[in-house]
């Protein structure tokens, strides 16, 4: 009687495991160019064979035109320690050190705590510009480890900017 309670979710287990291969085959048999699938397939991807998909490889599209580096002062901030609900502001220099105008498509925060603003014109070669990062610790609390994701015509497509803090707690609160 017990041997029921474990077969059936292993089978259960196994039935699922089949559907999620057959809709990798399904995916990898599709072309590249399917509206509906924006990620990129594998090269050696043919059908039948396993898709080994790689979010951190396709999460942004190469830029289509030529591109430029982009170089920060720095790309790692600490707050300190920050009383919680305070916020905290830090500009992350950069310059363009490549030979193409930089453009900067987006930028975003890991969560909604950590807000960035970006330049919107072109940074002309040589040129040099600021991201502005804004820490909200409201709801936070301990050691707080953040991402920034500059997204633009630079090789390599993304780039990363880190703000750590420590956030206390107020007795009381």
């Amino acid at each position: 009687m017990n041997m029921k309670f474990l077969i059936v979710p292993l089978l259960a287990l196994l039935a699922i495991g089949c559907n999620t291969e057959k809709s990798n085959e399904t995916a990898a048999s599709r072309p590249a160019n399917d509206a509906q699938d924006s990620r990129e397939l594998p090269v050696n991807t043919s059908p039948g064979q396993k898709d080994d998909f790689d979010p951190a490889r396709t999460t942004t599209a190469a830029p289509a035109g030529p591109t430029t580096t982009i170089a920060f002062l720095s790309y790692e901030h600490d707050f300190g320690t920050l009383t919680q609900g305070e916020s905290a502001t830090h500009m992350f220099e950069f310059t363009n050190i490549g030979d193409e105008p930089l453009i900067i498509d987006n930028c975003k925060g890991s969560c909604g705590c950590t807000v960035p603003k970006c330049p919107k014109e072109p940074i002309q070669p040589g040129g040099k510009g600021q991201i502005e990062v804004k820490f909200n610790s409201k709801g936070k609390k301990n050691q707080q480890t953040k991402k920034v994701t500059i997204n633009g015509n630079t090789d390599p497509a993304q780039t990363f900017l880190t703000i750590t803090a420590f956030v206390e707690v107020e007795p009381g609160a």
